[in-house]
């Protein structure tokens, strides 16, 4: 099943500056249809993740979906996990610098500097509060997803625009490597 109800909100829209709200009845139908629908849309477009202000829902909720593929052979493999109200309640001090791209900017990837451990919580689609500890390449993608929650897309943590490239160039790079 191809999912069509979405449209990927691109960089320059204005909602996906947008600080996104808190969901409060994570037991609507409405809420876990959306969810249903999100899961099966970050499945159609193998994404890392997928948070709903990108599909131009204003909400505290996104999907990690991490799994190897192509542009992320390292990824490791992870259940889709909804997570509601998301927060994260501690990082490390160590700070990873490594490449990243996004759905909602599409042909550019950049090296981001993000905290390498995290501790979080978030609420799952049944209710349930979660406690989590991610590292690396899980903690980056949560970091990631995070920020779209906050308006802030990928490269506005970029530290110098030399740290950017074209998709393209970045597959010739990654395959040279």
């Amino acid at each position: 099943m191809t999912t069509t109800r979405f449209t990927l909100l691109q960089l320059g829209h204005p909602r996906l500056r947008l600080i996104a709200r808190p969901v409060d009845n994570i037991q609507s139908t409405e809420l876990q249809q959306f969810i249903d629908e999100l899961l099966q849309f970050v499945k159609d477009v193998n994404g890392m993740g997928i948070a709903a202000p990108q599909v131009d829902h204003s909400l505290r909720l996104f999907i990690l979906s991490s799994k190897p593929n192509a542009r992320y052979p390292y990824a490791p493999l992870m259940q889709p996990t909804v997570m509601i109200n998301p927060e994260i309640l501690w990082t490390s001090d160590d700070i990873d610098k490594d490449w990243e791209g996004c759905l909602s900017v599409p042909s550019i990837r950049a090296i981001v500097p993000r905290n390498h451990a995290i501790k979080v919580q978030f609420t799952t689609r049944t209710g349930q509060r979660v406690e989590a500890h991610y590292t690396g390449f899980l903690a980056r993608v949560f970091q990631h997803e995070l920020d779209h929650l906050n308006g802030i897309v990928f490269i506005d943590r970029v530290e110098d625009s030399h740290d950017m490239m074209a998709e393209q160039e970045w597959l010739k790079f990654i395959s040279s490597s």
